[in-house]
């Protein structure tokens, strides 16, 4: 394997679940002034294959320059909320390569009816895997029909948004930062900004300055980052358990 070369490669990897990412990848880089991503050389059933990239500390400038590119991205659109990127039909994968989840992807009318289902479907998962007591199921059930009826909906058309944006799948490099391991689909702009915000993003404050300059956010956006972080802390839950499932309920907690 050339130096230059990044392998990811799993034997027990779920069917397509290389290409879907590879298809998440182009579908990302394929916008407008948008964010840069990891370069895609293969692709097979159970490998893929990407440029190496070489890590640089971050500055605010560079924070900035990719908070405005992400915001481009975001822009490039979608054709409706739960469309799957270009390239790939049906569900797609959320999670660790040696656990990954389904990200069950059905086109919806409204970013409140899309993320409801979400929602419902990894709260059926806790269920099953006993994270959550009784009284923890109400609570997420009341949030979801809340999310569901379109409390939480401002009007905003679907983005072109990476889906899994933690720290650890932003890449800074010396030329800026750089995309990887995406969980791609028509979504909330704000599920990006609001995973970055999770596990704490180097800069953030530049990151979400170049954003707005770029892209104004109605003025309650910020009063729904909890709102966006619901999920992915409910999938930390079912996968890791912990302190996990405390954290989720108490975002919960603050939409009942």
């Amino acid at each position: 394997m050339p130096a230059d070369v990044f392998r990811k490669g799993s034997a027990s990897a779920p069917d397509g679940y290389f290409r879907w990412e590879a298809a998440g990848l182009a579908w990302l880089g394929s916008a407008p002034g948008g964010a840069a991503v990891a370069e895609v050389l293969d692709v097979g059933d159970r490998h893929l294959d990407l440029r190496r990239l070489t890590f640089a500390n971050p500055d605010p400038l560079t924070a900035e320059a990719f908070g405005a590119a992400l915001a481009r991205t975001h822009d490039a659109g979608a054709p409706a909320f739960g469309a799957p990127p270009d390239g790939w039909s049906g569900d797609g994968f959320l999670g660790p390569l040696s656990e990954p989840l389904r990200l069950v992807l059905r086109e919806s009318p409204t970013w409140g009816a899309f993320h409801a289902a979400q929602l419902r479907g990894i709260l059926a998962l806790a269920v099953d895997r006993g994270v959550y007591g009784r009284s923890d199921i109400a609570l997420v059930e009341a949030i979801v029909g809340r999310v569901e009826a379109g409390e939480f909906d401002d009007g905003a058309p679907p983005a072109r948004i990476h889906g899994d944006l933690w720290s650890g799948n932003l890449v800074w490099t010396a030329e800026g930062a750089v995309l990887i391991d995406p969980a791609a689909h028509g979504g909330h702009r704000e599920t990006d900004l609001a995973m970055l915000a999770l596990f704490g993003c180097p800069h953030l404050e530049f990151v979400v300055s170049g954003y707005l300059a770029e892209h104004r956010l109605d003025a309650q956006w910020r009063e729904r980052v909890a709102l966006h972080q619901l999920h992915p802390l409910m999938v930390h839950a079912v996968l890791f358990g912990g302190g996990y499932v405390q954290q989720s309920l108490e975002h919960a907690r603050r939409y009942r």
